[in-house]
């Protein structure tokens, strides 16, 4: 019995450390994608600051055609800093633990529960994670097609 007791503690303890480690794993792929989004931040202000440095010769001799082309690509940057931001709130979001199937973490639960001839007596909720799932891909999708009409319109100008 002191035995069985150990062994129970001892996997308790491996289980909570476990999670931990888990825990600690999630913060850091949070703070890498942070990371991310601020070195490429960083690489498109510099591109931002090289046109903006074009256009400052490019209107001191008033070619009208070169400033609409520093202009127009001033635009993409500008566009292609929004689509970035855009991916990476959508990477962070997605990454998140929310849009795991409720209903198969409820039947792994379950599963193990059988396997282990015990009886799951929990009330478990009833597959809000799948929405929460499907409402943030719906949104995201709605969202590029936004962003790809608002190309198509500067594009065609």
């Amino acid at each position: 019995m002191e035995g069985a007791k150990i062994h129970a503690e001892s996997a308790i303890r491996q289980k909570n450390q476990a999670l931990n480690y888990r825990r600690m794993s999630a913060r850091i792929d949070a703070v890498a994608a942070r990371v991310q989004t601020a070195l490429t931040t960083k690489q498109v202000t510099g591109s931002m600051a090289g046109v903006v440095k074009s256009m400052e010769s490019a209107m001191k001799s008033m070619n009208l055609e070169k400033v609409s082309q520093l202009m127009d690509r001033f635009e993409t940057q500008f566009e292609n800093l929004d689509v970035q931001s855009q991916v990476m709130e959508n990477t962070m979001c997605n990454s998140s633990t929310l849009t795991t199937p409720q209903g198969e973490v409820d039947g792994l639960m379950q599963q193990v529960a059988d396997e282990a001839g015990l009886e799951l007596n929990m009330d478990l909720p009833s597959a809000q994670g799948s929405a929460i799932g499907t409402a943030s891909s719906t949104q995201a999708s709605s969202e590029q097609d936004e962003l790809s009409n608002r190309l198509a319109k500067l594009r065609q100008m």
